[in-house]
């Protein structure tokens, strides 16, 4: 996907707020890749996990301009966005709890929404 282009079907979007660090975005992203079941989901085609530019946030804040989408990509198949969001809300906590032990200060502030609650 180029950046700019619009998300087409259904997913979930996760952004990270507040005390953001350059590498947040691109761990939660390896680590929702290998959390189960989204690793399943993920190796089997039924959902991609993307990064893409913001633009809803200011300049010049390290990491608050990417946000992760997975996205629903196979029609036919029993993932609903309700299911992802759930398996995705686990995830951000489990990585939200490992932040915590192997970095100090305050993690970053989550927010996961459908992809069609907010402008893709």
């Amino acid at each position: 996907m180029a950046e700019g282009d619009a998300v087409a079907g259904l997913g979930v979007r996760v952004r990270l707020d507040g005390n953001v660090s350059g590498s947040d975005v691109g761990a939660l992203k390896k680590w929702l890749e290998q959390e189960q079941p989204l690793a399943e989901l993920i190796r089997e085609h039924r959902v991609s996990v993307e990064e893409r530019h913001r633009t809803d946030g200011p300049a010049g804040h390290m990491g608050l301009g990417t946000e992760i989408l997975l996205v629903i990509v196979e029609t036919g198949t029993t993932v609903t966005v309700a299911s992802l969001t759930q398996h995705v809300e686990r995830a951000v906590r489990a990585w939200l709890a490992n932040r915590r032990r192997v970095e100090s200060g305050e993690p970053p502030r989550p927010q996961i929404t459908d992809l069609d609650s907010d402008e893709s």
